[in-house]
């Protein structure tokens, strides 16, 4: 680990109820409405998905991209515990915490998004558990990574309670589940992209291929990097906080070269599946895939300069086109690419798009009480 010292965490302090909050708070509320119809009267009663489509923005957007949006707190621990760079060391509380938020939500919106919500037990039950489906792994690697988020961050709740004696004990095992914390989200993130390769012919040949595991790992990790970035320059400004530009900078390159690397695999893979002329045809999924691609590669020119790497402006819209193209890609291959058959089609309704909109108010909300409340973010000189 790192010799350098860094300042200790400290709760922010201040207001928790300002116009901000006021308005995350009413977003929720909405949210919440709309989830009481959902589970009284039904799925049909809020949604627009059908026989066709029967994942809709909840799903794909709440868990399957919500959960890469929240991969901060796992690509930073990959850099501070597994790569020894303890410089970064200040990130680690804040993008645990935003990752804490993510996941927990996105575990939250596979309830929303099962008809029959009051069986969602039998998932971990042996009598009733499919041991062989992708799906399977992709529940119990988030619920289990859920459970040691909580127990990675619980040293902040630890020691706004003075309860130093838990926090040593906690601290002798604190390896093991740092370990585990690295281990669960590389499997689930790549089995994301398996629950795609199952569907075979249904996905455009633009997105089909047996590399979507390791295509949608490269992204998740690359996405955390740009939403450590995506925050810090949030929290900078919304805190009125300096901001850590000789670690962003540092943090940028590596997000480059492993964007660099993703890039390079996927036009290759496109090239060897002879998948090139589909991105030539006249029709949605190609200009999708064009957008979804240009915005892969704008950080990469935003970013080629050194001197950019320490503009906080062009750090904060490169990482804003990162998260926007992963959230392309995912919903490209989730509902663009995927063709069930003639006669079906998906939009998601008002309803689902405010339940979504709540959903990331409540994180928002979660995080800017929390930041205040615990020693989370690092104590300013």
């Amino acid at each position: 680990m790192s010799n350098v010292s860094h300042p200790a965490p400290a709760p922010l302090g201040g207001p928790l109820v300002t116009p901000t909050t006021l308005l995350l708070a009413a977003l929720v509320v909405i949210a919440f409405g709309i989830l009481a119809v959902r589970f009284l009267f039904g799925l049909g009663a809020v949604t627009n998905i059908n026989d066709g489509y029967t994942w809709g923005i909840w799903v794909v957007y709440d868990v399957v991209i919500g959960s890469a949006f929240a991969c901060g707190g796992y690509s930073v621990a990959l850099l501070v515990y597994i790569f020894n760079k303890g410089e970064y060391h200040p990130m680690v509380r804040p993008a645990l915490l935003a990752s804490l938020f993510g996941y927990t939500l996105a575990g939250a919106g596979v309830i929303f998004d099962l008809g029959r919500y009051w069986n969602f037990w039998h998932i971990f039950w042996p009598g009733y558990a499919q041991v062989n489906s992708v799906m399977f792994e992709v529940a119990v690697c988030i619920t289990a990574y859920i459970i040691v988020m909580w127990i990675e961050f619980s040293p902040a709740f630890l020691e706004k309670f003075g309860l130093k004696d838990a926090k040593k004990k906690l601290s002798k095992v604190l390896f093991f589940i740092i370990a585990l914390g690295t281990l669960l989200p590389s499997m689930h993130q790549s089995s994301l992209g398996s629950l795609l390769v199952v569907f075979g012919y249904q996905i455009h040949p633009l997105w089909q291929t047996v590399l979507l595991p390791l295509l949608y790992l490269m992204t998740a990790l690359t996405i955390g990097f740009a939403i450590v970035i995506f925050e810090a320059c949030l929290s900078s400004s919304g805190f009125k906080r300096p901001l850590e530009m000789h670690l962003l900078g540092k943090l940028s390159n590596v997000m480059t070269w492993m964007l660099a690397a993703y890039l390079a695999v996927r036009v290759a893979d496109l090239a060897v599946r002879g998948a090139v002329p589909s991105m030539f045809q006249p029709s949605v999924e190609a200009l999708m895939f064009w957008i979804e691609m240009a915005l892969f590669v704008a950080p990469l020119a935003i970013l080629a300069r050194p001197e950019a790497r320490r503009n906080p402006a062009k750090l904060f819209v490169a990482a804003s086109c990162l998260m926007a193209a992963g959230f392309l890609l995912r919903i490209n291959s989730f509902l663009v690419g995927y063709e069930t058959g003639p006669g079906w089609h998906y939009f998601p309704s008002v309803s689902e798009i405010m339940v979504s909109v709540g959903m990331i108010a409540l994180e928002i909300l979660g995080y800017i009480v929390l930041v205040r409340y615990l020693p989370i973010l690092p104590k300013e000189a």
